[in-house]
């Protein structure tokens, strides 16, 4: 049997530490495999890195971090852009009534403004019909913390579509 690699060996002592700590970041295993990943084929590419590192897990773990990091920052990015679309767009079919009309495209465009953990809530609740439990599943949240962004989303909406409603009431 051959001599393992040193990057063989460092992978087999801390690579399931480091798939636990990323799975913990990411709360994604996919994302939490490509992280690790990531991090050992940087290493392949780089053996220097490890030059002079008393402390390998430690090491091992910001490195890991960072990739985390980055991932979720290209994440965000992605998702502020796709937002930006959603927002443009409106969820309601268009109507002959002019009052209906202009009180949907209010209502999308408050929407809009929602924070985004608070819109996914009112959403499923609404549109979905899902139980406070259903959408804590869906979105990896408590369901106390599911109700309280409801409950969060729909006074923000209020406040925001009350004068509206009532000059068209």
């Amino acid at each position: 049997m051959p001599a393992r690699t040193p990057l063989e060996q460092l992978y087999d002592e801390h690579a399931g530490a480091l798939f636990a700590f990323l799975l913990n970041l990411t709360r994604a295993e996919a994302d939490a495999r490509d992280v690790l990943q990531e991090v050992f084929i940087k290493l392949a590419r780089e053996p220097r890195r490890l030059a002079g590192i008393r402390e390998e897990r430690a090491f091992l773990m910001r490195l890991a971090h960072n990739a985390a990091v980055d991932l979720m920052r290209r994440r965000e990015v992605r998702d502020r852009t796709r937002e930006g679309f959603a927002a443009e767009l409106t969820p309601f079919a268009p109507t002959d009534d002019p009052d209906e009309q202009l009180f949907r495209l209010e209502l999308a465009a408050a929407l809009g403004e929602l924070p985004a953990e608070q819109r996914a809530v009112v959403h499923l609740k609404l549109w979905e019909g899902l139980t406070f439990e259903e959408i804590a599943a869906v979105l990896g949240l408590p369901p106390n913390t599911a109700a309280s962004r409801y409950r969060y989303g729909l006074d923000k909406l209020r406040g925001r579509l009350r004068p509206l409603y009532e000059e068209i009431k």
